[in-house]
């Protein structure tokens, strides 16, 4: 009887403890999955914060791309406004561009006349004045009336030229200028020594120093001067050719005569 009672304390015992290991082992499973649950809940949350860091970040680079163009369309706005005040400006430098395209038209149109009638009076005035380097001034005025059939030769340019002609001549009345040239004298021509002083007398006087002449523009010819003039030119001469300073000289004047 008492064995009976032992067995079936031993067999109440080994059934507790089966439980108690079956319960043990069931915490243990519970205890894992819990962890299991709680680590995908982390690594979740984790992943949550990586996207709203992720979100975070690129809301800022938008935010601050958004300031950027606002800035570049504030800085257009006043590059636009700088803009329409130049092609403002340039538009009524347009216009008076365009006026003064046509004035220039019209004043074209009437310098061309006068550059040809500048051209016929300086001619004139050329073959009335004393004959002094008459081949070199003949020849730029057939250069300037070649000029005017020119048509790479602005009108600008043209009307220039002849004014720079006229300088030449104007020139001409307040210097004084000594050359060789040929002029016939006692019936042959003779290589002489030519003074200009200024266009108030034009002089010769042979190469030896002994005969000397002068233009006389009432008879449109040179005449023989008496030797008492050769001490003069020959001095005149020199000062001419800066071969001695400038001094008080004699000579012959004529008035010159006006060109018609």
């Amino acid at each position: 009887m008492k064995k009976q009672r032992l067995k079936a304390v031993a067999l109440t015992t080994m059934l507790s403890a089966g439980a108690l290991m079956g319960s043990v082992a069931m915490a243990d499973q519970a205890l894992d999955s819990v962890l299991k649950v709680g680590q995908a809940k982390t690594t979740l949350a984790q992943d949550s914060q990586k996207r709203i860091d992720r979100l975070a970040q690129e809301t800022d680079d938008l935010a601050q791309q958004f300031k950027q163009q606002n800035k570049l369309i504030d800085d257009l706005r006043v590059f636009n406004a700088q803009m329409e005040k130049q092609v403002a400006k340039q538009l009524v430098v347009v216009q008076d561009l365009e006026k003064s395209i046509e004035k220039v038209t019209v004043i074209e149109r009437q310098i061309q006349p006068l550059i040809f009638r500048m051209l016929e009076s300086l001619e004139q005035f050329v073959s009335l004045d004393k004959p002094f380097q008459l081949e070199e001034r003949k020849a730029r005025i057939e250069m300037l009336r070649n000029n005017q059939d020119r048509a790479d030769i602005s009108v600008s340019e043209k009307f220039r030229q002849v004014l720079e002609a006229y300088k030449i001549e104007s020139a001409y009345g307040s210097t004084i200028e000594a050359y060789k040239g040929t002029l016939p004298v006692d019936g042959q021509d003779r290589e002489v020594n030519i003074l200009r002083v200024g266009r108030i007398s034009l002089m010769y006087q042979t190469t030896d120093a002994k005969q000397c002449g002068t233009w006389d523009a009432a008879q449109g010819q040179w005449v023989a001067l008496d030797d008492s003039y050769n001490a003069n030119i020959l001095k005149g001469l020199r000062i001419a050719r800066g071969q001695a300073s400038k001094d008080i000289m004699t000579m012959t004047v004529q008035a010159p005569e006006a060109a018609q």
